[in-house]
């Protein structure tokens, strides 16, 4: 590159800077980089007591905020203002249907769903749920097992990045606001006053959310990468492995996502849908198809009749002191926790691709059509794990207890007929996903950072890049999934108000622009007003 490209660069990443949001969240995270460098014990000990701390008071919290949004959105999905336009009212889509889900979808939670859907459910299998109340390792163990990987897994998680999404994109592309979190506060402060304390100190929070949900995720999931390595070639990489294996992820997502929407996270997105289809596909027929089948319909009857009973419960007889503990805490509030904490980048992400497309088929694909793709992923990656576990093809727990929740997948794959291709396709899977959500997060930090552009500059997202990577790194070093989740659950704890304010700020403005009711010039409701329901009224 030559020195006026260099330049050029250097330019563009200065001129385009918001100081003040980059400034506080290079160094706050810059801090937590060299904490866990210097004093690695000091530091995680303060994490893990802060994280205690939450799970266990404010626990019930995070249950009733998740429930809550799931209750909005079922309201946009069927009421009235499900038709409104994020864009001009004859604006069309930027991207395909096809396309959209495919980034949609990679860009959520599918790192994680490769990583915890072997796992899950053998876990729940084992060390079953209280709510479930049946004895470790039988049929009832196991239906309640793959019901709650459909539960926390399904409409909760998607919900709460639609509605992160779907206020940003609408004062985005209808009133010309800047693309970040903080945008969810217009009609509180006005959109000219998103520059002002209250705007900034929004969106440096979801630069600290969206730093500790990333690392959480590339963390695991790099370690699920490590442990396939060490699965089929027999070599520990121990920390120094680590630290190189994650630093080599996190440039390969840095790279893609300089690429772009369309050259990069688009084709990547496509290659990744694919591949989940053929594993999913594959497996399934390869595997106990009956027995799946079976279990996946009896568990997603269950999910669907004790859903609301599910949402809210504490599991306060096994707690002590009052609060929310044991497996509620370790389970559905930690991914509760870790949802909101991805909110930030994701729901900025689905705002940036939202353009053209209405309140409705935002809600709709991003909830229905996405929990749709993940409950067969689960229904057949955990039936097969518990089958192979039952009938002795495979003693999974006795890997996850040598190796971790990183290593079920690997003697799953490994059992079926054509086992060492199906292995290779994991670790290929694993590895893209990661890629995908990574450099969709990276994307949302530089456009965070920069007061809203849309492409932010190469510069930007390369170092955001590497303090992702290099927190992932230390974290797994340091404490393993337990710090990781400690980190998911303090830093999605503030993102549990902000998008119950982004439900009250849709609200406002929804409801100003699409009245629930159809009402004359004297204020009396008009017969048939429920036709605004269905969608019939025209925007004026």
């Amino acid at each position: 590159m030559d020195d006026s490209a260099t330049r050029s660069t250097a330019s563009q990443f200065f001129d385009e800077l918001d100081t003040v949001v980059f400034g506080i969240g290079f160094v706050v995270a810059a801090v937590a980089v060299l904490g866990f460098v210097l004093r690695p014990d000091t530091a995680y000990g303060y994490m893990d007591s802060v994280n205690n701390f939450l799970w266990t008071a404010l626990g019930w919290w995070y249950l009733i905020a998740m429930f809550a949004l799931v209750a909005f959105v079922a309201f946009l999905i069927f009421g009235p203002w499900g038709n409104i336009k994020l864009g001009g009212d004859d604006e069309e889509p930027e991207f395909t249907f096809l396309a959209y889900f495919a980034m949609l979808y990679s860009a959520g939670i599918a790192a994680g769903i490769v990583f915890w859907g072997p796992a899950e459910a053998i876990f729940h299998y084992d060390a079953v749920s209280p709510f479930v109340g049946a004895e470790s390792q039988t049929p009832e163990a196991a239906v309640g097992a793959i019901q709650y990987t459909f539960f926390h897994w399904g409409i909760s998680a998607w919900t709460a990045y639609v509605v992160m999404a779907l206020p940003i994109a609408y004062y985005a592309y209808r009133h010309d606001a800047p693309l970040r979190i903080s945008t969810v506060l217009a009609p509180w402060v006005g959109i000219e006053n998103l520059d002002g304390p209250v705007a900034k100190f929004v969106d440096v929070l979801a630069v600290f959310a969206t730093i500790g949900g990333v690392a959480t995720t590339l963390g695991l999931v790099g370690n699920q990468f490590l442990v396939g390595v060490e699965w089929m070639t027999g070599a520990s990489v121990g920390d120094a492995g680590t630290v190189l294996v994650i630093t080599g992820l996190t440039v390969a997502f840095t790279v893609s996502v300089a690429l772009g929407v369309r050259k990069g996270i688009r084709r990547l997105s496509y290659f990744n849908m694919a591949l989940f289809a053929v594993m999913t596909v594959a497996t399934f027929l390869l595997g106990p198809t009956t027995y799946i089948m079976s279990i996946g319909t009896e568990a997603l009857g269950a999910y669907l009749n004790q859903f609301i009973t599910m949402s809210f419960y504490t599991g306060a007889g096994e707690a002590t002191g009052g609060g929310v503990a044991g497996w509620v805490g370790g389970w559905t509030v930690f991914y509760w926790a870790w949802w909101f904490s991805w909110t930030p980048f994701v729901g900025l992400f689905i705002a940036r691709i939202s353009r053209g497309r209405t309140v409705r088929q935002v809600a709709v694909t991003g909830v229905v059509a996405s929990t749709g793709v993940t409950i067969p992923w689960f229904a057949t990656m955990g039936g097969t794990a518990i089958f192979m576990q039952e009938t002795g093809q495979a003693d999974i727990l006795t890997v996850i207890s040598e190796l971790g929740e990183a290593g079920s997948g690997y003697p799953l794959f490994e059992a079926l007929p054509l086992g060492g291709l199906l292995t290779v396709l994991f670790l290929v899977l694993v590895t893209t996903f990661l890629v995908t959500s990574a450099d969709s997060s990276t994307l949302a930090l530089g456009m965070l950072t920069t007061g809203g552009v849309e492409r932010p500059s190469t510069v930007n997202r390369v170092i955001w890049g590497f303090l992702i990577g290099a927190l992932a790194s230390l974290l797994m070093v340091t404490g393993g999934v337990d710090a990781l989740q400690a980190a998911a659950i303090i830093t999605g704890g503030p993102f549990s108000v902000i998008a119950l304010i982004a439900v009250a700020s849709m609200g406002l403005s929804f409801g100003t622009e699409r009245p629930l009711f159809l009402r004359d010039e004297d204020g009396v409701e008009v017969p048939g007003s429920g036709d605004v329901i269905g969608g019939a009224q025209d925007d004026d």
